[in-house]
């Protein structure tokens, strides 16, 4: 992003050629495994923040191990496990399938679902987060079910307004794909988010890494402890495994950042530029 006063980079005190990096761990409380490996990843790793998604079971046992970490909402509207699925916090008639969970496709949840039924499920799974202790940091979708259709994208800007917290976007370059003009928007309203987005998993998300643009870039992975509950529930459990290994502290993710000389950061300092207007 750029403005009078400079780069995204620049505002956040950096040089507008430097590589500012926001490492994010996706899934935090969807299983046991998540919890175990994301905290870890936090703590001991190169990890820099975590989403959590708030309608799945695993998320009571996520936010009482919370401890001040950067933590955002990953705002949930499917279900998509065939063997492990939750349904919403609210309500919401239009976000159930048969067996009353939330749906399992993206393209489920855009035929059926109720636009305000959407605003107040994610309302609710945001206050859930806050009024349990966690000072959310930022936002982003699960699935990208709001980023990749303009009507839903307005409740995902709605509520990055209403709650004064930065976004999860990808880039620039994919706005004429999808066909609206969702940076903009995001600019004309004052919600900031990271210049690039890496979406790549496996040794195209090394290369990436290894590879960054000047200004904020974010990465997300979805690391997981390999255990039985894993392999049970998720068809990708071995890449999830994987990810820990990629974004411990002395992982490959961690040498190439440093190779680059890269600023490793957390959405915290988004957030608190954004709330200063």
């Amino acid at each position: 992003m750029t403005t009078t006063d400079g780069t995204l980079a620049e505002r956040l005190g950096y040089r507008a050629d430097d590589r500012v990096v926001i490492v994010n761990c996706d899934d935090l409380g969807s299983s046991h495994a998540a919890n175990d490996a994301i905290y870890r990843c936090l703590r001991d790793g190169i990890a820099s923040s975590a989403t959590l998604m708030a309608p799945c079971p695993w998320a009571n046992h996520a936010i009482p191990d919370y401890g001040g970490e950067d933590i955002g909402v990953h705002l949930t509207l499917t279900s998509e496990w065939d063997g492990y699925r939750w349904g919403p916090l609210t309500p919401a008639p239009t976000l159930r399938d048969a067996d009353g969970r939330l749906p399992r496709t993206i393209d489920e949840v855009w035929a059926q679902g109720d636009l305000a039924d959407v605003r107040a499920e994610l309302d609710a799974q945001i206050v859930h987060a806050a009024t349990n202790g966690v000072d959310v940091t930022h936002l982003a979708s699960h699935m990208g079910t709001l980023q990749l259709d303009a009507r839903y994208f307005d409740v995902y800007l709605a509520l990055a307004v209403a709650h004064r917290l930065p976004l999860r976007l990808s880039g620039r370059s994919s706005q004429d794909a999808l066909g609206f003009r969702f940076r903009e928007r995001a600019d004309e309203v004052g919600v900031l988010a990271p210049d690039h987005l890496i979406v790549a998993s496996g040794q195209a998300l090394l290369d990436a890494t290894g590879e960054l643009r000047p200004g904020v870039t974010e990465l997300f992975v979805h690391p997981a402890t390999d255990l039985p509950e894993l392999r049970a529930l998720a068809p990708d459990w071995e890449t999830r495994v994987a990810d820990a290994d990629r974004v411990a502290a002395a992982g490959p993710i961690a040498d190439r950042l440093e190779r680059q000389g890269a600023h490793v950061i957390s959405y915290r300092p988004l957030r608190d530029l954004q709330r200063k207007g």
